[in-house]
């Protein structure tokens, strides 16, 4: 197996520290990215490159670009995993909250691709993790409406990078997942108890973000076993 090299942002925790330690776990070079690198720096793998890196910053970017100039060369697969919630009723909300997760959510998956795309070939694969409830027609939770409509966005960015790029590549598809049992999940649900651990759905993102590009671009994908 050839090793590739593997963009994961959202690595602190849930299904983005998993996913760091399966790629590592299978011969690829990572770059994890999280504002806090210590969860991943503890663990000490050798083909892991962390540090701190928060999707608000303009300087991290840059830190980024520079490193796959001069560790990685290319970009063969780029995980957008990282993403904040806000849990609050739509009338005690204001424009800063909306501004803040759009940043993060919305904006910062942008610029993560905009600063890859440079090292991407056409074989590359990006791939943007959203949620159940950006889909359209899925079942809708009151108090989400920053997080669920930022997630919405990015599905339709992809599609519409997936169509800009079709003939240079590289491959855009979008993850929508249903609720994974994440320190995510239960800040916002407390007690709740999600059907699928992180580390279960960490495998399915791992064997897609790889292989998943053969068969799909511009697609959205439902990742949940409940309905609608």
């Amino acid at each position: 197996m050839t090793s590739k090299n593997i963009i994961i942002t959202g690595t602190s925790r849930g299904i983005g520290f998993e996913l760091v330690k399966l790629f590592s776990g299978t011969g690829h070079n990572v770059l994890a990215l999280s504002r806090n690198e210590k969860p991943i720096s503890n663990l000490g793998l050798n083909n892991v490159t962390t540090f701190s890196f928060d999707l608000n910053n303009p300087l991290d970017y840059k830190r980024v670009e520079t490193f796959i100039e001069l560790k990685f060369k290319k970009v063969d697969v780029l995980v957008n995993n990282a993403g904040t919630l806000l849990n609050k009723p739509f009338s005690q909300t204001n424009i800063k909250d909306f501004e803040q997760v759009y940043r993060t959510n919305v904006f910062g998956v942008s610029e993560m691709i905009r600063t890859c795309l440079p090292f991407m070939k056409k074989e590359s694969h990006v791939v943007t993790i959203s949620s159940m409830g950006g889909v359209q027609g899925s079942m809708k939770f009151p108090g989400l409406s920053a997080y669920s409509s930022s997630k919405a966005a990015v599905i339709t960015l992809t599609e519409l990078l997936a169509e800009e790029y079709k003939e240079t590549g590289p491959s855009f598809n979008v993850l929508a997942l249903g609720a994974v049992q994440t320190e995510m999940l239960e800040e916002a649900f407390p007690g709740y108890q999600a059907p699928i651990t992180a580390l279960e759905m960490a495998q399915y993102i791992y064997d897609f973000s790889l292989t998943g590009n053969k068969y799909y671009n511009g697609k959205l994908l439902q990742v949940s076993n409940s309905t609608p």
